[in-house]
């Protein structure tokens, strides 16, 4: 039941039209029944030229239950298919408000890929469960239980052949063939992962791989993974095809025996002649749903499968204490790291070890370092994506778990290392920053980073693709320039720009925070000498913190040694 646990509540939510869709499938069924035992008892009955009146009336029925059984089948299409249509979107938005809050941290645990597949192909999947796993199995053993006590009326004997062959289609067939379908479901759902993993990089590294001559390998690769995905499909497919199999013939089975058993009743006198044709006909219908049963083991391990799936993925991610604290807007935000230490789940070496410093509002703030010495992985753990091992930051005197995110997101300009651009105009992308700024607005804010070439209704490829370097880090920060927040968090800002450029941009952003806390992340050491404090990272630890004058102070420092490195490849 745990495993399920997901589409069960969901279900709850929408227990009318569940109800109701159980309701009109029981009269359907009924109904149907009734339909061909009133055939077969109008036919015995019309080879003895019975009263005209008699015959009128069977005829009706049968007309009536016709209809019934039309517009019930309707209803209960209707509301069976609303129902898991609602559910399905009940589903797909807890599964995005959980994820949504963890995305980055999620990212560095699993494929991109494999959460594609997880939140489209594991939701997608668990349709099946009310249609295929939940509502035949009570509906049926609801049609049965009615048609077994209408048959005891008849004859003990054909209701008790009745009720084995509902235990066998009801309970023991689902039961085995379940057994074998464990297996087969969870190794599908694996290969199913990997081939939306696999299919991901190959679209998404289509350009390198190309580049370097990888293209086909990568293909190849591809390929194998569809083909093992098949073949587990087809062998599924094959499975479902043999228990429908076993499944209609022993229905038709059971009716051949109620049919014998029946006809012996007649001949010994125990059964009028006119009800065999009846409770064949009645066999024959009851048993005309069974082969439901047969894919029921399947969808239920589908279900089980991809509803783990879902859930595994947000619940190793679940926080101890929930974070509950608003930051105030007009509050200055100061953080304080205290021998922080940073790991991520698939490393085995900290990011960041015992980092203390601290950032107090309306300092300008550099950290330097070389590549991998973990600047970045600070910032992150700013944002609230990265693992923070040991050791407290504080934001405000309070623990950075222990606030709400969107309270701090709220006051933090941000441009990272790989900023995301949606298709669309740049219009449309700039006013991610601010919903309400008008074209006036973004078009100054495209000036202040010289992209004023750009017109506002011109488009953006998905990631940006058609948009070079400098001009993603242009169009970036074009984005701060538009919004108000007390702390601006910029991630080598100008890496891609020329010096000209990056000199013109960063005296635009220093008119824009002239009150504002900024920090920034830099590799190149020039422009420093303005900055109130420069924290200097190596192989993960602060090494060295000040201003631009104490830094070059230090006779040995690292720092020193850095920029006096930087200014002779310069020369």
């Amino acid at each position: 039941m745990k495993d399920i646990s997901l589409v069960l509540k969901m279900m709850l939510k929408e227990k009318r039209d569940i109800l109701i869709s159980i309701f009109f499938g029981f009269l359907a069924g009924i109904t149907a029944v009734s339909l061909f035992a009133a055939s077969g008892y109008l036919i015995s009955q019309a080879a003895f030229a019975p009263p005209i009146y008699t015959l009128m009336i069977l005829v009706a029925s049968v007309k009536l239950l016709g209809i019934t059984s039309a517009v019930s089948r309707y209803g209960e299409r209707y509301f069976s298919h609303r129902g898991t249509f609602t559910i399905l979107k009940n589903i797909r938005l807890k599964v995005y408000d959980q994820i949504e809050p963890l995305a980055s941290r999620l990212l560095q645990k699993y494929r991109s890929g494999d959460i594609l597949a997880r939140i489209v192909g594991d939701v997608e999947s668990l349709q099946h469960f009310f249609l295929r796993v939940f509502y035949p199995p009570v509906v049926l053993a609801a049609v049965f239980t009615a048609t077994i006590f209408f048959t005891m009326y008849l004859s003990i004997g054909v209701a008790m052949t009745m009720i084995g062959g509902v235990i066998i289609v009801l309970v023991v067939f689902p039961s085995i063939f379940y057994l074998f379908q464990k297996k087969t479901a969870v190794t599908m759902r694996e290969k199913r992962g990997a081939l939306s993993s696999e299919f991901t990089d190959y679209l998404y590294g289509f350009r390198e791989l190309t580049i370097f001559q990888r293209a086909e390998r990568k293909k190849q690769q591809l390929d194998n993974n569809m083909k093992q995905y098949e073949e587990i499909k087809a062998k599924e497919n094959r499975q479902l095809a043999i228990r429908e199999a076993v499944v209609i013939f022993f229905s038709f089975f059971i009716a051949v025996i109620i049919l014998v058993q029946a006809g012996f009743y007649v001949s010994e006198g125990n059964l009028a002649g006119t009800l065999l044709a009846m409770l064949f006909m009645i066999a024959i219908t009851v048993f005309e749903d069974t082969p439901s049963m047969a894919v029921l083991p399947a969808h239920l391990e589908e279900s089980k499968a991809s509803s783990k799936r879902l859930t595994e993925v947000w619940e190793k991610e679940t926080q101890t204490e929930e974070a509950v604290h608003e930051i105030e807007t007009d509050v200055p935000i100061q953080f304080d790291f205290k021998d922080v230490s940073i790991q991520y789940p698939t490393e085995k070496k900290p990011a960041v070890r015992l980092a203390a410093f601290q950032i107090k509002p309306g300092t300008n703030i550099a950290i330097v370092g070389p590549s991998g010495s973990g600047k970045s992985t600070l910032m992150q753990a700013m944002l609230t994506f990265a693992p923070i091992q040991s050791g407290q930051l504080l934001v405000n005197g309070e623990e950075l778990d222990k606030i709400a995110p969107d309270s701090l997101w709220r006051q933090l300009n941000v441009s990272l290392q790989h900023n995301h651009f949606f298709y669309g105009s740049i219009y449309e992308n700039l006013r991610f920053a601010n919903k309400e700024a008008g074209e006036e607005a973004c078009q100054e804010a495209l000036e202040k980073v010289q992209l004023s070439h750009f017109s506002l209704e011109d488009q953006v490829l998905e990631k940006g693709t058609n948009l070079s370097g400098g001009e993603k880090q242009r169009l970036a920060l074009a984005r701060l320039f538009l919004r108000d927040a007390s702390v601006w968090l910029l991630d080598e800002p100008t890496s891609s720009l020329d010096a000209i450029t990056e000199q013109e941009i960063m005296e635009e952003i220093e008119k824009a925070t002239k009150y504002q806390t900024v920090v920034t992340i830099r590799h190149r050491l020039t422009g420093l000498e303005k900055m109130d404090q420069i924290i200097v990272m190596n192989h993960g630890e602060v090494v060295e913190q000040g201003t631009y004058m104490e830094l070059m102070g230090k006779k040995d420092g690292y720092f020193k040694a850095m920029k006096e490195l930087e200014n002779s490849q310069l020369v």
